[in-house]
Parts: structure tokens; sequence; C-alpha cells
């Protein structure tokens, strides 16, 4: 098998975010673009005889195509072994799950997770490291710098793979199982969730449900165990083929966006439960009937109610939260005496915690749950952990969500983000909002005093890595929060995110409608930040 050098030239663009490369589709099909990144990823890695490797992505435009080029640039790198999804498709978590279950040095995962798809929308890039998690600050920032030098590449002289084909094919030493993307993670799922009882109130129609699919990876994998497995009658999981421009939609489980779902969640017609996932099956929407449930209060749940479900029965080690995501767990957890961190935001800084069994709950607000199950957060998992609580409790999810309210408060909260912020204006607004930090901790505002006034800074406690500018915090001394940071997911201009969190323990006040109760705390953001008097803005682009 012949190996070729093809000269290159650097491009200056390639620093991942938090969550891998995100680019225009147009800019990977630059010439040298994709396989450059790819070369530095594997130019940066230490020396391993561990020579396998897991590719799969969510089928949007373009991943066949980049699955078939990464597979040539590895073999030339020397890998041996590869395990990639039938027709290249694999959810981000069960290639978590598969990278730990089956030992390989790591994994790529092609996906720019709930950003929109097509020829002219997004893809994107990330390799996860032997524990099934994201590629630690540490390999981004050595993948970067490799990339920044780059002058040539190595590629292998290879005919496409079959990727249609479940089996394995092997070409001299190199071995390649295709296999079904949903066998694995269904057969983990089985071992956390008590399937008998689900299918139990789930095939009879004591617990009906609606799963939004959005076109994207979850489909077949939500079709498989929602309908197959516990039964739920056929149709339950709409929009459940993925498409590689997920039918024209943006493939982003909120309310904006999962628009049909929510319409009929708050009509006549409601399900008992409903959820949506996004475009690589990473993130969740959970809703009950007339009822909205927040990420944030999503976890504090689970965490209250985790020993219901079977692989959690035996307890759990502690917990852990995204900085912006609000405080609702932090109250389970003080209750039950587990420990509780606060991290940035990204899923990669939860992985420390999760292998040295300090954690076993943790999530974000940006729609995503997870636990020690697997080191991604995991969409369709989260749905089954609900379901596992409803079936369990026999109460409507709207009764447990205000009975957990009665119990621990309500931190009520919103999330409002101006999307594709022209840069230079984006980093204005941060730097303006640094310049008033100093001065702003005791000064009164309307209601509310201010407590203190910073930027995140987090030192990680397992090897004490350092990550500074994680976001900016303005806390008020009755233990409010506004915080504001710039969004590393997008792929135009940037993203300002305003996360606004009020906690009332008075259960009469409990159903209010949060952009009310939050509406002095709105007008504070903007007084701080000026996001709509720099940008002509009206209102967020979206709010959740």
């Amino acid at each position: 098998m012949q190996i070729n050098t093809i000269q290159t030239q650097a491009y200056s663009d390639q620093k991942p975010g938090t969550s891998g490369l995100r680019k225009k589709v147009k800019v990977f099909q630059q010439d040298h673009y994709l396989e450059n990144f790819v070369q530095s990823i594997f130019s940066s890695l230490e020396e391993s005889d561990n020579k396998s490797l897991v590719i799969g992505g969510d089928g949007r435009y373009f991943n066949r195509e980049a699955t078939q080029i990464i597979v040539k640039i590895a073999v030339a790198n020397g890998f041996t072994d590869f395990i990639i999804g039938q027709d290249g498709l694999l959810s981000t978590p069960a290639v978590s799950h598969l990278i730990r279950k089956y030992k390989t040095l790591g994994g790529l995962i092609l996906s720019a997770s709930h950003n929109p798809g097509g020829p002219d929308e997004d893809f994107g890039i990330k390799y996860n490291i032997s524990s099934g998690g994201p590629a630690p600050e540490q390999y981004t920032d050595d993948f970067f710098a490799y990339s920044q030098t780059i002058s040539s590449y190595q590629i292998a002289e290879l005919d496409d793979i079959d990727l249609n084909t479940l089996g394995e094919q092997t070409i001299g030493n190199i071995n390649i199982r295709i296999i079904d993307p949903v066998d694995d993670y269904a057969e983990l799922m089985a071992s956390l969730f008590d399937f008998d009882l689900l299918k139990s109130v789930i095939s009879t129609g004591k617990l009906s449900l609606r799963f939004d699919a959005m076109h994207a990876i979850t489909g077949p994998y939500a079709s498989r165990i929602l309908e197959d497995i516990l039964g739920a009658p056929k149709g339950s999981v709409i929009n459940a083929i993925p498409l590689e421009d997920f039918g024209g939609h943006h493939p982003d489980p909120n309310l904006a966006h999962a628009k049909e779902l929510a319409e009929l969640m708050f009509s006549a017609d409601a399900t008992d439960f409903a959820a949506a996932s996004d475009g690589d099956g990473d993130r969740n929407m959970i809703l009950g009937n007339n009822i909205f449930v927040t990420p944030s209060d999503s976890l504090a749940i689970i965490a209250a109610n985790a020993q219901l479900a079977p692989g959690y029965a035996a307890g759990i080690s502690g917990v852990a939260r995204s900085m912006p995501t609000s405080q609702a767990v932090d109250r389970v957890a003080k209750a039950m005496n587990l420990p509780c961190f606060e991290t940035p935001t990204g899923w990669k800084f939860f992985g420390n915690l999760l292998d040295a069994d300090k954690i076993t709950l943790c999530g974000e607000e940006s729609f995503g749950t997870g636990s020690s199950h697997v080191r991604e957060k995991d969409g369709l998992w989260a749905v089954l952990f609900w379901l596992n609580i409803l079936a369990k409790k026999a109460q409507p999810v709207s009764q447990i969500v205000h009975e957990h309210w009665a119990k621990y408060g309500r931190d009520i909260y919103c999330r409002h983000d101006y999307e594709a912020v022209d840069t230079e204006i984006a980093n204005a607004i941060m730097d303006h909002l640094r310049s008033q930090l100093s001065a702003l901790a005791g000064q009164s505002f309307a209601s509310y005093t201010v407590d203190y006034a910073d930027e995140f800074s987090y030192t990680d406690p397992i090897d004490n890595s350092v990550s500074e500018q994680q976001g900016i915090r303005i806390g008020f001394t009755d233990g409010s929060r506004i915080i504001f940071r710039l969004s590393g997911t997008g792929t135009v201009g940037a993203t300002l995110r305003i996360y606004l969190e009020k906690y009332e323990a008075d259960a009469t006040k409990h159903a209010q409608d949060p952009q009310d109760a939050l509406a002095e705390l709105i007008e504070l953001a903007e007084q701080f930040c000026q996001v709509k008097q720099r940008t002509g803005r009206v209102e967020p682009t979206v709010i959740t």
C-alpha cells in the first residue's frame, strides 16, 4: 500500500472551540483543509501501541466524504483497526461508549452538534481520547499549534471503503469493522434502566410519549429503543430519518427550534411526556403535559431521584454543573450531602471528575445532561432516565417538578442568546463588562445589591490545570446572578449568551413566568453590557 506525502500550507483558523473545530462546509472543502487538521491531530498524539480508532458522525452534509478522507490519513499514520458506524453514522455518546468498551486509542466525531447542516451550513470534527471524553485543552492547544506550521500530510492510496455493509473488511494489515450504530448503545441503556418496567407502562399506553429526533442522528436510536424495544406505538418518534440537511431545520432541541413538539405539548392533544434531541444526539429537551423542564431543573431532578434507576440504585458519588447552569442541583447536593463542582462550559471539564469518581452525574444549561456511563452528554440517556422516574413515581411531569420546587425552592432561570453578533462588537461588549468589574461590588441597582463581580477562572481539582476567561459573573446578595459569555459553538460571528437566575423559596411564587420574574435582572443585564445599544437588536435571537 502506497503512502503519499502531500505538500500543503497552513490555515490560520484551525483553533478548536469548546467542542472541536466547527466551520462552514465550504471551509472544510477547501484544498487540504480537513486533511491539515486531521494530520495535526494525529501528529500531536503521543506514540502508542494502540492503533485502533472509532469514526462516526451525525450524518450531516460532508459526513461520508470526510469519513473516507480520515480513514486514508489514519492508515497513513499507522492506524490499523477501525470501528465505523454503518453509513458513517454514530451519535456522539455512542462514540464515547465504543471507545470505552473496545478500548480504542480514541475516536473522531464528525458533527457540528446542534448547528444547521447542508452544503451552505456547518460541519465539525473533534477528537475524543481513550477515556471516551473530548480532548482536553492541552490536546486541542497542541492540535492548533501543529496546524499553524504544518507543511505536509500523509495519506494512503486506498479505494473508498464500503460504509453501507455491516461486517469486517480487511485490506492488508488493516481491519475495518462496520457496525450497527445502535446495538452497543442499546445494550448499555438496558443495563442502566428498568426496561421491563418501562415496557410495561409504555407498551400498554399507561405512559404516552412523543420524541422528536429532528431528522438527526438520534432517530435510529430512539426508534429502536422507544418503539421496537419498549413498545411505544409506531410514529411516537417523529422526524426519525437522519437527513444531510436535517430537513432544512435547525437541530437544536429547544422551544424555538422544536416548535412542532412544543406546540403539541401545550395543546389538548399533549402526551404524558415528550422530548427532543439534537444533531449528534448529545442534547435533550424534556417536556410534560403543559410544562417545559429547564435543563438546570432536569439535572437537579435526576440527581434527587437517581436511586430509582437500577444503574444508580447504589447511590451517586457527586454532581457537577457548568458555571452558567442554575444552582438547582447545588441545593440537591447539599441536602444529600454530596460534593458539587462548578466547571467552565464544555463537557471536557467533567472528564477528570468522572474518571476520578468524584462525580456520577453532570450537566449544562445548554440542554446537556450525562453521567459516568460515558464521557459525553447523552440526550437519549436523559430521556430514559426521565421515563424511569415517571414509571417509578407514577406521577405526571408537572407534579414531579412542582414537588421538587416545593422541597428545594425554585431557581427561576432563562438564557438570552444574541447570535451572529459581529465579532468585534462582541469582543467590545466583553471588554466593556470587564472594565466595570472592579467597581461593582457593593453597588445597588434598584432592588439588587452586587455581592461580587468577576471573570470565572477554573482550577481543575484533579490535574491542577487552569482555565481562565470562562465567563463574566455578577452575583447579588440575594443569590441572584447574571452571567455573560461568548459561545464557542457557532460558525458565524459570535454568540453572546446572557444567563439570568433568581432563587425563589416561596411556593406561591413558583408558577411565575421566568421572563416576568426576571424582568428587573434582564434590564440590568442590558445596562451592564449594552448589547441592544451596540448591535441595534431589539430582542434576543433565542430565549430558552
